[in-house]
């Protein structure tokens, strides 16, 4: 007497399953109904005279958060709810509604079976709806203790909606991309799901294969085409059921399993478990932003920043508010310098002067964006400023009367060195406008990790 004890899926990690199967170590995680953890199977040497090859399974960690299976729901079968003696018996199924929707309905004869296709049936459940993304803390010094750690992307915060083959790009302020990145909707169509809500990052790569902003920036200014990914990092909502309170091992190891790996665009977002300043300092040598970490066991927060997910960046940059510019000098023309600040509290506050990364094109566009938004007296409320800075030009009250203001309403996205004593950026740089986040939602964050810190 048998039964289907357990059901679920299984990513096998560390290249192509086959391959792993003759070298004879093979490494998986479990996504069951009742096991859920990572494993190790290994191939024993024989022993001499022995014939059969034995295999030894491993349990490498288990997710803190969950109980273990007890009672009969350990023992049950997971299709029918009926034990083993049950089903010597011919006990009628505790499931047996749910058995009998799951199997196929025979082809009428006569009539042409329809062709297979990727997509299930769907299922009992809500249909896939834009969920405000988690956000992350931004910190200033390694985290300590046990964390699950990804790669910080430099690109675009997207919410993909899945629904009965059906595709919707969404950025986090809830604004369409669908219609600006063809490649990701094409590919998110190759999904074998009824509907799902995917959380990711759309990038663009250089030729060493690392995101940047700047790549996307160019793409919508010229209209190049740089290469873009949408790299998935957490599965919200899977063929009618809500994951929010999912532990995160559970939702990635799903999405995982979900997206595969035959597609170039769309990329599962590979997850580091090892120490935090590690990994760090290897990002800082390859030249990328930094890392996110995130709480084991942890639930997924809707448009909250709880401190669950941690942010850590190795070199200065984030978004600021556009709130003036400067007139042009020499040979450059339309304007010489944008004033930007952030927000605290409902107090837009000036951080400095960003007179570098425009071309010509990049000039003209954003003076257009800027006469539009044109009004008479500065939106900062530290204006002007008590004394000289550090670094660069004080915005005195004579600078000030040479400053055309606009409406607080443009953000960019800036790269800076580090911020001053006096609260200044220092060698800052304009990587390009978002139209992602909302200028009231810009807060300071916290400055970049030192290194050896």
């Amino acid at each position: 007497t048998v039964m289907l004890w357990d059901r679920g899926n299984y990513p096998v990690s560390g290249g192509a399953p086959e391959e792993a199967y003759r070298r004879g170590k093979i490494h998986l995680a479990l996504a069951g109904e009742k096991l859920v953890g990572e494993w190790t199977l290994v191939r024993m040497r024989p022993r001499p005279g022995e014939k059969n090859t034995n295999w030894l399974l491993i349990k490498n960690s288990a997710p803190p958060h969950r109980a273990p299976v007890t009672g009969a729901a350990r023992d049950d079968s997971v299709l029918s709810g009926r034990s083993l003696d049950e089903i010597a018996g011919g006990a009628p199924a505790v499931r047996a509604a749910k058995v009998a929707k799951s199997r196929r309905t025979p082809a009428k004869p006569g009539k042409k079976k329809p062709a297979p296709t990727t997509r299930r049936k769907a299922p009992v459940g809500e249909p896939a709806a834009f969920i405000a993304p988690m956000k992350a803390l931004s910190v200033d010094a390694v985290p300590a203790g046990d964390w699950r750690l990804e790669i910080k992307l430099d690109g675009y915060r997207a919410i993909a909606v899945l629904n009965e083959g059906e595709v919707e790009l969404w950025s986090r302020n809830h604004k369409s991309l669908t219609a600006d990145y063809p490649e990701v909707v094409e590919a998110l169509r190759e999904v074998p799901c009824t509907n799902a809500v995917i959380d990711g990052e759309i990038v663009a790569l250089d030729d060493e294969g690392r995101s940047r902003f700047q790549l996307l920036q160019q793409r919508a200014a010229s209209g190049a085409r740089p290469r873009i990914v949408y790299y998935v990092f957490d599965l919200l909502h899977h063929d009618g059921r809500s994951l929010l309170a999912t532990p995160i091992e559970e939702r990635q190891i799903a999405l995982e399993v979900l997206v595969g790996k035959k597609s170039p665009v769309v990329r599962f977002s590979p997850v580091f478990e090892t120490d935090p300043a590690t990994l760090l300092a290897s990002v800082r040598e390859k030249g990328l932003e930094g890392i996110i970490a995130k709480q084991p066991g942890s639930r997924y927060e809707s448009d909250r920043r709880s401190g669950a997910w941690l942010k850590c960046k190795v070199q200065g940059e984030q978004e600021f508010v556009i709130g003036g510019f400067t007139p042009p000098r020499n040979s450059r023309t339309h304007f010489g310098a944008i004033l930007v600040g952030y927000c605290d509290g409902k107090k837009l506050i000036y951080a400095g002067k960003v007179g570098s990364g425009f071309d010509r094109r990049l000039l003209e566009a954003l003076h257009r964006e800027f006469k539009q938004r044109e009004i008479a007296s500065p939106p900062f409320a530290n204006l002007p400023l008590p004394r000289k800075p550090r670094f660069g030009l004080g915005m005195t009250a004579s600078a000030m009367k040479k400053v055309t203001w606009v409406k607080p309403e443009l953000v960019a996205q800036i790269r800076f060195a580090e911020w001053t004593e006096e609260g200044m950026l220092r060698q800052p740089v304009f990587l390009g406008l978002r139209e992602d986040k909302a200028a009231k939602d810009v807060r300071r964050e916290a400055a970049p990790v030192k290194r050896g810190k």
